[in-house]
């Protein structure tokens, strides 16, 4: 098969990915804390990656996604009110801990609620026996917990929800490679270093906007539709050149 063809089919896959990439983007321009993606791409022939099936395309063969960084800049903060809605200003995230498997996840997303978490090793006062006592703590609202400064949850009282919280802000020395779990979730990766205490200031009744691009994010869908329709015309031609080819043998 020409060549020709092959760099074409892989052009239009990658176009493919990358308008998802744009898509995503788009459809959270809303969504307090999100941070917008950047799909980069490397030429085939100079990185040796496979091509988009491994075992069936000849490496070097056109261009490939190589990954979509996060763009963790800001664009500045809404104004809500509400007494548990906190932002950050300057760089770092609000640590998320979830009970049911103990994972730590980070966001920039601060639109907390409270919940109820059971804690061991309370005593009931009138037995003296070992029970469980509810308590209500800081959470996302999704099953996970707010950490504090200290490390430990955030308990809820009717006293201290009307004052700033002792939020923790963590951070992290290289945030490129964070992995997206979804929710406006990270997860750090190898790279990113060890985890220390951020340096951005707590800002209580606001949470932080979007950071897509609305007029960026559609001229980049429009180039990825059109270099997906140049992609097509190429398979389109480079099979008519073959057919014309076995119809001289």
């Amino acid at each position: 098969m020409n060549q020709s063809f092959y760099t074409a089919a892989v052009g239009a896959w990658q176009q493919q990915e990358r308008l998802n990439v744009h898509g995503n983007n788009i459809a959270n321009v809303n969504n307090y804390g999100f941070k917008a993606k950047k799909p980069s791409f490397a030429a085939l022939m100079y990185d040796f990656i496979a091509g988009a099936q491994a075992d069936e395309l000849p490496r070097g063969t056109g261009t490939y996604m190589v990954g979509a960084d996060t763009d963790f800049g800001s664009t500045g903060f809404a104004d809500t009110g509400l007494d548990l809605d906190y932002a950050i200003e300057g760089h770092g995230f609000f640590a998320l801990w979830d009970p049911a498997s103990g994972e730590y996840s980070y966001t920039r997303d601060g639109s907390f609620t409270k919940a109820e978490f059971y804690v061991e090793g309370a005593v009931d006062p009138d037995t003296g026996e070992p029970t469980q006592e509810a308590k209500w703590y800081l959470s996302d609202g999704d099953g996970r917990f707010v950490m504090g400064r200290d490390g430990r949850l955030i308990e809820l009282t009717e006293e201290n929800e009307k004052s700033e919280l002792p939020i923790g802000i963590f951070d992290f020395v290289n945030t490129n490679g964070m992995l997206h779990v979804g929710r406006n979730r990270f997860v750090p990766i190898e790279k990113n270093g060890q985890l220390q205490m951020g340096q951005g200031k707590l800002v209580k009744g606001y949470l932080e906007r979007s950071n897509t691009d609305l007029a960026h994010e559609m001229v980049k869908v429009i180039e990825s539709q059109r270099s997906f329709s140049y992609a097509l015309k190429m398979i389109q031609t480079s099979d008519e050149i073959e057919t014309t080819v076995n119809g001289l043998r």
